[in-house]
């Protein structure tokens, strides 16, 4: 996924790859070993929803829902080029498989405690799953959102953060400081816990663990720029693109 991601991204000369990196591993987790879908049926009702809040990660996303089925794998040629349904953002009137339109920071996991809630209220089967970047969580809607999912024990509710530590331009503890983010989380009324966001298998034990009686925050904390040396724990690499050289490079790392 990691390496088709730096293709549509090295292609279109556009794109925010540091994060799709930190943030591959959750999405390959949740979409190949832990949400119940079917591509056939992006409607179906008793679907579970995913909403990736920090939406300029969307080379994990598409890379996801393209392994997925629910769209052609040439499609990815075509990322944020002219009339493609592959925006920089995702859209949901362009393709199956995408809940709601996000990109402003701060608004995904509201809408996915809207989600949850409405799940909660007719007693539905599905759960709700929302990735957010740790720089978005400085966005005040955000602790509303905790706060309401909380107080409605949305035991259908997963929130993801994606804890590479960086944000655009600068770290995210020099910029508005987080931790101690789990603390925080607690005290709002959730489940939380911390793992390594690259272990697959602790994410796969974490997520796909039945829900429980309060909403689920993990912590997952991941490397941004993940799996390319030059890339790793670079800020610059938030809505960097790569040269010829660079993505030669990184395309020898990435296996």
């Amino acid at each position: 996924m990691r390496r088709t991601a730096f293709e549509m991204v090295h292609r279109a000369q556009l794109g925010h790859p540091g994060g799709d990196f930190s943030a591959i591993d959750a999405m390959a987790t949740l979409y190949f070993g832990v949400m119940n879908y079917d591509v056939r049926r992006p409607n179906w009702e008793d679907r579970d929803r995913f909403i990736m809040s920090k939406g300029h990660a969307t080379g994990a996303l598409y890379t996801a829902l393209c392994g997925a089925g629910y769209f052609p794998e040439d499609w990815l040629q075509t990322y944020m080029q002219p009339h493609s349904k592959l925006n920089g953002h995702p859209n949901r009137n362009y393709l199956p498989g995408v809940e709601t339109n996000t990109g402003p920071l701060g608004h995904g996991f509201p809408v996915a405690v809207g989600i949850a809630i409405a799940g909660q209220l007719r007693g539905a089967s599905y759960r709700t799953f929302v990735l957010t970047g740790d720089g978005e969580q400085q966005e005040g809607s955000n602790w509303e959102a905790a706060m309401v999912a909380g107080h409605r024990k949305l035991a259908n509710l997963t929130l993801i953060i994606d804890r590479n530590r960086l944000q655009q331009g600068a770290g995210t503890e020099e910029t508005s400081g987080l931790d101690p983010l789990d603390q925080k989380y607690a005290a709002f009324g959730w489940d939380v816990e911390m793992i390594d966001g690259h272990d697959h298998a602790a994410l796969l034990a974490t997520l796909g663990r039945a829900p429980g009686n309060k909403p689920r925050c993990v912590i997952a904390n991941t490397v941004k720029g993940k799996g390319v040396s030059f890339m790793e724990n670079q800020a610059s690499w938030h809505h960097g693109v790569p040269n010829d050289a660079q993505f030669a490079q990184a395309m020898k790392e990435l296996v």
